[in-house]
């Protein structure tokens, strides 16, 4: 008999998941990983606010930026075990507190050492909420019976979008403390109010719905909705790797296109500011429109077929966007890049977290992170030696690594 995963026991044992208490923590969960990607994205655009009054460098900003993946990198293993310890719900509700309260930190410090010092806090935060809310939705996909993992990431991404959004009107009329200390009462007041439906539901192992429900029951009679808990089947270690691997590809042209797709576009052809930016506006909302529909092209084609086809189109989308020297063309290529990369990460995330639960969703997260904090300093590096263009193909490389990988893992669990 499979073991049970622990993450699906809460101490307070609340009631299973059932049809008619599925939609709320769907929408619940929905609401974290939207909070999740507008606090970080309100973080973000406060940054050269926040460089100026730390008098930082651009050296010590990197150093200090650089702790945000640390904190989160250094305790999604330990979140992990917590999740499997005390359940995946608690575990989210109390991270987004310690994010909510972390994000309003980087505008109350006066020096670079302080401001390291609070965004490993923050990115603390951060990791354990994005470990928390990737192993609840893979508990809550496998309850809908459903691929909709790109949608609560499609929530994220919009969340990002509107945080970014209504950070730059904000900026103009209200202090970075002001902003920050905004938002986090924001993001305490969503905790409050979508912790609750997760707090009081969870997912039960079907040997313990077999073991609850009546032998008299009829076929007709209503039961819970279970799901197979996401650690229930013990995948092997290689093939969460693999999918690590794909979240790192993924992850590595995410942060390069964030940080040096605009400059590609300002600097290499020479667009207006206001252009580079619609630009990488339009690979934002590409990605987001992307996850907004994965859930029906997984349900039709399949997760491999789309992992594969994702990686391919996001490969040749930014050989495009790299190697044209017409700026339309360049722009068709990212969006391209954001439809291609749009379901390559929350797929990975979701396989790794149905092979070996929480601790699958954490170690494909770490190597997803890897590769989000290597990808703009590899960039960079290159740009010195080959120029920007040249550099950005490295993206396209890995996007075409991440489709090997996919399809490495469908053999690999063919032959299993």
């Amino acid at each position: 008999m499979p073991p049970i995963n622990k993450s699906a026991v809460s101490v307070a044992s609340p009631p299973p998941i059932s049809e008619s208490a599925w939609s709320p923590a769907r929408i619940a969960l929905t609401a974290f990983f939207a909070m999740d990607g507008f606090l970080f994205a309100g973080w973000v655009v406060r940054i050269p606010a926040i460089k100026a009054e730390v008098h930082a460098s651009a050296g010590q900003l990197g150093l200090a930026l650089l702790c945000v993946s640390a904190g989160a990198v250094a305790v999604m293993a330990p979140v992990s075990r917590l999740c499997l310890r005390f359940g995946n719900h608690p575990v989210t509700v109390a991270a987004a507190v310690l994010l909510c309260a972390a994000v309003a930190l980087p505008a109350q410090v006066h020096s670079v050492l302080g401001l390291g010092g609070v965004l490993l806090l923050f990115g603390a935060g951060y990791g354990a909420v994005n470990v928390g809310i990737n192993s609840a939705a893979v508990d809550l996909v496998a309850a809908a019976g459903r691929p909709v993992m790109p949608a609560f990431h499609a929530a994220y991404s919009l969340g990002g979008l509107i945080g970014a959004g209504l950070g730059g009107l904000l900026a103009t009329v209200l202090t970075p403390a002001q902003h920050l200390g905004l938002i986090a009462v924001f993001g305490l007041a969503v905790t409050a109010a979508a912790g609750l439906p997760l707090l009081r539901h969870r997912v039960v192992p079907p040997q313990e719905v077999e073991a609850e429900t009546p032998k008299q029951a009829t076929p007709t009679t209503a039961t819970p909705t279970t799901a197979t808990p996401t650690a229930v089947v013990r995948g092997p270690l290689l093939l969460v790797l693999l999918l690590g691997l794909v979240a790192l590809c993924d992850a590595y042209g995410e942060g390069a296109l964030a940080d040096w797709g605009t400059l590609h576009l300002s600097a290499d052809l020479h667009a207006t500011a206001s252009v580079a930016a619609a630009g990488f506006a339009a690979y934002s909302l590409a990605m987001t429109t992307g996850r907004l529909g994965g859930t029906r092209l997984v349900e039709r084609f399949g997760p491999t077929r789309v992992l594969v086809t994702g990686a391919g189109v996001a490969c040749g989308g930014m050989l495009v966007a790299a190697l044209s020297p017409w700026l339309p063309l360049a722009l068709a290529g990212f969006l391209l890049v954001g439809l291609g990369l749009a379901n390559i990460f929350p797929l990975a995330i979701d396989r790794a977290g149905a092979l070996n639960g929480p601790k699958g969703v954490a170690t494909a997260s770490m190597l997803g992170y890897g590769g989000m904090v290597l990808g703009p300093p590899i960039i960079g590096f290159l740009a010195q030696g080959v120029g920007l263009p040249s550099a950005l193909l490295s993206v396209a490389l890995l996007a075409g690594l991440a489709g090997v990988a996919a399809l490495a893992v469908q053999r690999a669990a063919d032959r299993t």
